[in-house]
């Protein structure tokens, strides 16, 4: 891979992996970020804050270059949609724009579910993402080309452990394992996933450079496992060596308690059909190694 890529972010868990990888892969690679932390060696660094228009338009302004692909991964609301249609599009040919699988409607997935569906979320995360699609699939975007991926689950080293709807994200996930306490698990941990390693997502990314059978669409974005959820702690505890112990707590009564958790209580599988037929990369990494390689990171680092 080659050529010259912009990363909107570049310092977090998805853009700093992305930035890193990039590098590796021998691209040009530039980030914006707020300069709140480091990014990449190697890479060129603008510095703005998204929020502020005119410091972000002025940025990139500087910058004084074009993009063979710009990749936003920090786009949250319509406003930073449309600020991509209006800053990039005489900049690069090519915008990727990474969404999220919350943008179905809970009530109305399907499993697998496809790319279609007339059921979204109407608010919240997934609702805003929503918005910034449309904004790409509704807006002048003039010669600029978008895509838009939907991962679900992201995982890796460079962020903590765990799944929703419980210990997602848990700082004390594999203390708690390592103690032998009871993870509690929403229905008994059986709601199912399809987690992708964040170099797998970042690969994809970069291999929609020049890819036209990816322009203008939009793909559901996974790994090659689908597993439940006490699957996914499982193997978490067989990295340990240690014996995973559930206490099951009721669908209903999760619900009673955090009534803003609808979203995360159903099965995350996708059909990726679509994803495998434009000749994207299609993630390879099986769960279990890739468990292996976050556990073995984060106990690397707090050794």
């Amino acid at each position: 891979m080659s050529g010259k890529i912009l990363i909107i972010g570049g310092s977090g868990f998805v853009s700093g992996t992305l930035a890193r990888v990039a590098l590796e892969q021998g691209f040009e690679t530039w980030v914006l970020t707020r300069g709140q932390r480091p990014a990449p060696e190697g890479a060129h660094t603008l510095v703005a804050d998204r929020k502020d228009p005119n410091a972000f338009a002025g940025a990139i302004q500087e910058a004084d270059t074009d993009w063979d692909l710009v990749i936003d991964c920090i786009g949250y609301q319509p406003t930073d949609a449309r600020q991509d249609i209006a800053v990039f599009r005489e900049r690069t040919p090519h915008l990727a724009f990474v969404s999220t699988d919350f943008v179905f409607d809970p009530a109305h997935r399907r499993f697998p579910q496809a790319e279609e569906t007339e059921h979204y979320a109407g608010s919240g995360y997934g609702g805003n993402k929503r918005l910034c699609e449309l904004e790409l699939l509704n807006g002048d975007c003039g010669d600029m080309a978008w895509t838009v991926v939907r991962p679900c689950h992201i995982y890796g080293p460079g962020s903590l452990l765990g799944c929703l709807p419980n210990h997602g994200r848990d700082n004390e996930l594999l203390d708690r394992l390592r103690r032998g306490e009871a993870l509690a698990l929403v229905g008994g941990g059986h709601f199912l996933q399809q987690p992708i390693l964040a170099t797998d997502l970042c690969l994809l990314l970069l291999s929609l450079r020049g890819n036209t059978a990816t322009y203008n669409q939009i793909f559901c974005t996974a790994g090659p496992d689908i597993a439940e959820s006490r699957t996914y702690y499982e193997m978490i505890a067989n990295i340990l060596n240690v014996e995973l112990q559930i206490n099951e707590t009721p669908v209903d009564l999760h619900l009673k308690e955090n009534p803003n958790s609808v979203p995360f209580l159903c099965h995350r599988i996708y059909d990726l059909a679509k994803l495998k037929a434009s000749g994207a990369h299609m993630p390879a990494t099986p769960l279990k190694e890739g468990l292996r390689q976050h556990a073995e990171s984060l106990i690397t680092s707090n050794a």
